[in-house]
């Protein structure tokens, strides 16, 4: 495996302390039972420059690269997911940002590198998901304005951010050759604990992403000043897809360090359970699963340092990061799985953070494009677009 520089190992080993002794001991006492993440352990996170790694120096933000990001995600993930995915609620929503006007930069940025202007994305709706230019939320023009009407789906920390960025659709005349053409994005400040004037929502049922709440909304002619559309109009289908290498990168770093756990709580239990008179990890079955968890580890930590490789020097890769997304997340759902199998009966209590781990690890086939679609890319990259 790659051999870290000394100034990320720091990095990953600081992501680990904060991690191992901060975030899980929170996370094993709140996951149980659907706690929201503590306001006290944002501000730590804030503290540490979390939400700004990505951010230019200029703007207060670390400047840093998608290899850092990567390295405090996965070690944030191996605690508790929620936490790894919450820093991508600064980090400029990943590269999403980059549209904003100078002024709105100077305006916005030094804030959510001090993780106080912490964004949800709001992009999704009942039909529209993988299929993003099928997006039909509306935001119509009235006078300095914008008037926005629709509904929108899974939009996590919609309540608790202090803004919302929205993609809705500004132009009616939908070319089916150009379905993409049309979509505007809104910035939408609000006060924390409220959602925005004009929008209703409803939490969503999930099975596991604990640790904030995932939303439903509905926008009932939601106003907006025609000041917080971000990029130009017509062209946010640009926006929600831009940084989606850094995106899938970091959903790869969250698997891996979801993965990461369920090993190393494995290799504990089996050191500690006994059965019939020798502990288990005295059995081959046993010690046979977790070498194979830890091969698999190894391999999908590998690539995601040589994708976010690529990204840092500038290098498309689109295709490795689909690959890399692919890869990680199908890996860690096995792994989770045998980490839970190696605790019995026990993993599949909420006394282990086993089955914490492989319930959370089955989410990342489907956020930032499922394998579904990375196959599709893949594929569609080595053997070209098939015929219509």
């Amino acid at each position: 495996m790659q051999q870290l520089s000394e100034e990320r190992r720091m990095i990953k080993e600081a992501a680990r302390q904060f991690a191992i002794e901060r975030v899980l001991p929170v996370a094993n006492r709140l996951d149980p039972e659907k706690g929201a993440i503590p306001r006290d352990l944002i501000d730590e996170m804030a503290e540490l420059g979390y939400f700004g790694i990505l951010l230019p120096e200029e703007y207060g933000g670390l400047g840093l690269g998608a290899f850092e990001y990567c390295l405090v995600a996965e070690e944030l993930s191996r605690a508790w997911m929620s936490v790894g995915s919450l820093i991508a609620r600064g980090n400029g929503l990943i590269g999403a940002l980059k549209q904003l006007s100078p002024e709105q930069k100077a305006l916005y940025l030094p804030r959510m590198a001090r993780g106080e202007f912490l964004g949800a994305f709001s992009l999704s709706e009942p039909n529209a998901g993988s299929d993003v230019a099928n997006i039909s939320c509306r935001a119509v023009r009235v006078g300095d304005e914008w008037e926005i009407t629709g509904n929108k789906y899974w939009c996590t920390f919609a309540d608790e951010a202090d803004f919302i960025l929205v993609i809705a659709r500004t132009d009616p005349q939908i070319d089916p050759k150009a379905r993409h053409r049309g979509l505007s994005g809104f910035l939408i400040e609000k006060p924390r604990g409220a959602l925005p004037a004009g929008v209703q929502g409803s939490p969503i049922p999930k099975i596991g992403y604990y640790g904030w709440t995932t939303w439903e909304l509905a926008f009932d002619r939601c106003r907006v000043p025609a000041s917080s559309m971000v990029c130009e109009e017509g062209k946010a289908f640009y926006l929600a897809t831009a940084g989606l290498e850094t995106a899938r990168a970091h959903t790869a770093a969250r698997s891996v360090g979801l993965a990461q756990g369920a090993l190393e709580d494995a290799i504990s239990y089996a050191r500690e359970r006994q059965q019939f008179g020798h502990p288990i990890g005295d059995f081959q079955a046993i010690r046979f699963k977790i070498a194979d968890m830890a091969t698999q580890i190894a391999a999908a930590r590998a690539l995601l340092y040589s994708v976010c490789e690529k990204i840092d020097s500038g290098v498309r890769c689109d295709t490795e990061a689909s690959m890399v997304k692919l890869f990680a997340s199908e890996m860690s759902e096995r792994v989770t799985s045998e980490g839970l199998q190696i605790h019995g009966g026990a993993g599949y209590t909420t006394h282990f953070a086993a089955e914490r781990y492989w319930r959370d690890a089955r989410l990342t086939k489907i956020f930032e494009g499922t394998s579904e679609i990375q196959m599709r890319i893949i594929s569609d990259s080595l053997l070209g677009k098939p015929a219509r």
